[in-house]
């Protein structure tokens, strides 16, 4: 039989032991601590699309000499806008395993879009392009090159529709939240070269980040190489004069770069409960949208 001394010592070495669990569950020295939030609703809720109308759509494609095939493209105009509305614009660079539509059909981008100028963000359309399934949003040994696509076809494709490329926004998630750091940051020299067409802000939720090559996803880099030279850890020259906006979930596999690229370039941001998923993007795309609308041109 357990003596009342022997029955305590055990309680407090139980509840220590519980302790330190916790502390080590929450560290990530045990895995599995976005499952246990998840578990207890500490991931914070879903974003839910505004029950606001859809502004106009414009659907399209083009022959891509950078990316070597047939680009599709969609540009978004808020509610109350016509098609043909001279708006400043954001371009919206997808996830990986996306397309152009997905920021229609998986974050509903269209109506937050809505809710944003009704909510007295400067107006501006949303153009949305096909970068490739895996592309990570740069320049492959496949000839795959998603910044020529961008800078010397797409851009001026939006111009010709009568939208302002003079100051415009770049936003993406996942890969597509690397890929406009990226972007913004390769276009710097340009920004020198051609100041009457530049980025003046940049959003990225979630971005796909790693520190080493090895911890990289499969297929996201060709090489080590690639890897280094792909970077945006290391080049905060690349975000001068341009407004930084970085947000991630505290239970993303990315949360830790995440937070050390928001330290490192001084940017807007933050990390809240949340994963690697729509429902955080969603529940995110207010804050950005209203961010970028803040940045461009009225």
């Amino acid at each position: 039989m357990l003596t009342r001394r022997a029955l305590l010592r055990t309680g407090v070495a139980a509840g220590a032991a519980g302790v330190a669990g916790v502390a080590a569950l929450e560290t990530g020295v045990i895995p599995g601590r976005a499952r246990v939030h998840e578990a207890l609703g500490l991931t914070g809720p879903d974003g839910v699309v505004p029950d606001v109308p859809a502004g106009p759509a414009v659907s399209g494609s083009f022959e891509s000499y950078g990316r070597g095939t047939r680009v599709g493209y969609r540009v978004l105009y808020p509610d109350g806008y016509a098609a043909s509305a001279e708006l400043p614009v954001v371009i919206v660079l997808h996830g990986r395993g996306g397309d152009h539509t997905s920021a229609v059909n998986d974050l509903g981008i269209d109506k937050y879009l809505t809710a944003a100028v009704q909510g007295g963000t400067r107006p501006f359309a949303i153009a949305t392009v096909d970068g490739g399934k895996d592309s990570y949003w740069h320049h492959r040994t496949d000839g795959n090159d998603t910044g020529y696509m961008l800078n010397q076809e797409f851009l001026p494709l939006l111009a010709k529709r009568g939208l302002r490329i003079d100051r415009y926004g770049v936003f993406g998630w996942s890969m597509g939240g690397y890929g406009a750091l990226l972007w913004v940051a390769l276009q710097s020299w340009q920004r020198r070269v051609r100041p009457e067409v530049q980025a003046v802000a940049v959003g990225a939720l979630s971005p796909a980040l790693w520190r080493t090559y090895g911890e990289a996803q499969p297929g996201a880099f060709d090489d080590a190489g690639d890897f280094e030279r792909s970077q945006v850890f290391g080049r905060p020259n690349g975000f001068r004069d341009v407004a930084v906006r970085i947000d991630c979930g505290r239970d993303d596999p990315f949360a830790d770069a995440a937070l050390e690229l928001r330290d490192e370039l001084r940017a807007a941001g933050g990390q809240q409960a949340g994963r690697h998923t729509p429902g955080y993007w969603r529940r995110m795309l207010p804050d950005h949208l209203r961010f970028l609308g803040a940045k461009l041109p009225s």
